[in-house]
């Protein structure tokens, strides 16, 4: 055989890619995801030896097996390039097990994003199979297999053969009823706002009533109430009591998570989850882009980490100072803090390389994959932005002793906006 050295990875898109980056040496092919499970006719659970799993071959993935094995003989080195995720990592000793390799061996190759770099400097550094990883995975599947195969007869019997009951659809079910009942043990209380339209010099806004001179806010509970308020008036006029003026500060948002990613690509996109993911993955494992080749453009979409590279922000900073000035680009972007119980594993999800803007490769993308990449692109660059100036207002009206309150904003500098609308606020200076 012409080659020396075997990759497997989890996609045969994403194998065509690295092939390419590696040369002639190396053989890359695809494992297709998993090729070992729980059988589905049985519990395969020991129960009295610690919770062993009894994995077989999954049924149709036998020739495939066959053909791993046989271009394994052939190489010297096989280094197993499955996802950077648990599922990844029990892919990996998986098949370490089916080929008949030690997981302790530095056979193990983790990248975070298909680029010819992030790539090959993984095959440089292999490591062993992470054991903690595969122990999760693995106390994952079964504990989905215990609940799912303990709990879905009992659905069966009640509601509708064939519904499956398992460790997300159990505690997503808890959560339902828990809200439910909050709802149904909510108990209403009214209240009513006042609400005035006025005019300044030509100028007409809105302001809403906001208490007595007193400076204390008050709630208006009933219609009475509200009515009373009202007949205090004395005319229409009213007295501009208190202008404050103030300066404030919006930061961007954090590149994205996974979670973020896929609210903001329904709100903005509108995109179900299962369609963001889909595209991402494409993203994520190769589009060619003509000369150029296939390449990776977005980093792993599978995270629910904000942590970027230091070599990305350095090539975002000098991209803003070139692209948008220098009161555009932040020397260093605020550090969000990992939230409690994130695995922080590996980066946020942001483009491979910021210098590939989106109206540059849109020739080459899908409308759905153009739209989401843009979205990504956005999103980081803005986070490596100086944040947003707004010059807000505060009026205060008096009749009598009645006091009304507007408030209004206008943009001082774009900021991060600029690239990123995050839509919390639009101009409204009074």
């Amino acid at each position: 055989m012409a080659y020396k050295y075997l990759v497997i990875v989890e996609s045969p898109t994403k194998a065509k890619t690295i092939e390419k980056y590696l040369g002639r040496n190396y053989k890359v092919v695809a494992s297709k995801g998993h090729l070992r499970d729980l059988p589905k006719s049985r519990m395969a659970v020991d129960f009295e030896n610690d919770y062993q799993p009894d994995y077989i071959s999954i049924r149709g993935k036998g020739p495939l097996i066959k053909e791993l094995k046989k271009y394994a003989k052939g190489a010297e080195k096989i280094f197993l390039a499955s996802d950077p995720d648990r599922e990844g990592e029990a892919i990996a000793w998986h098949l370490a097990y089916l080929l008949g390799l030690d997981p302790n061996d530095n056979i193990r190759v983790v990248y975070n994003e298909v680029t010819k770099t992030a790539v090959k400097e993984a095959i440089k550094n292999p490591r062993p199979i992470n054991l903690d990883l595969v122990s999760s995975q693995t106390a994952r599947r079964v504990l989905d297999r215990i609940v799912g195969y303990s709990i879905s007869p009992i659905l069966w019997k009640k509601v509708k053969k064939g519904l499956s009951a398992g460790r997300v659809q159990s505690v997503a079910l808890k959560l339902i009823i828990n809200r439910e009942e909050e709802i149904n043990g909510f108990v209403p209380e009214e209240s009513w706002t006042l609400d005035g339209t006025f005019q300044k010099d030509k100028k007409v806004f809105e302001a809403a009533f906001y208490g007595l001179n007193d400076g204390k806010k008050l709630k208006l509970l009933n219609e009475e109430q509200a009515k009373n308020t009202l007949a205090k008036l004395s005319g229409n006029e009213f007295m501009v009591a208190d202008v404050e003026k103030k300066q404030q500060k919006r930061n961007p948002a954090p590149p994205f998570t996974t979670s973020s990613l896929q609210q903001d690509a329904a709100n903005k996109l509108n995109f179900r989850t299962r369609k963001t993911m889909m595209v991402a993955q494409q993203l994520y494992e190769g589009i060619p882009l003509g000369k150029e080749g296939s390449v990776g453009l977005i980093t792993y979409m599978r995270t629910d980490s904000t942590r970027v590279a230091d070599s990305a922000v350095s090539e975002t900073y000098a991209f803003i100072l070139d692209e948008y000035g220098k009161e555009y680009a932040r020397t260093k972007a605020p550090v969000k803090k990992a939230a409690e119980g994130s695995q922080d594993a590996h980066e946020a999800i942001r483009p491979s390389s910021v210098l590939r803007k989106p109206v540059d490769i849109e020739q080459y993308l899908t409308k759905d994959q153009f739209k989401l990449y843009q979205l990504i692109w956005s999103r980081f660059v803005a986070s490596q932005m100086q944040p947003a100036i707004f010059d807000t207002m505060r009026v205060t009206l008096a009749n009598q002793d009645l006091i009304f309150r507007a408030n209004g904003s206008k943009e001082n500098f774009a900021g991060f906006r600029k690239v990123y609308q995050d839509n919390k606020s639009k101009d409204n200076m009074l």
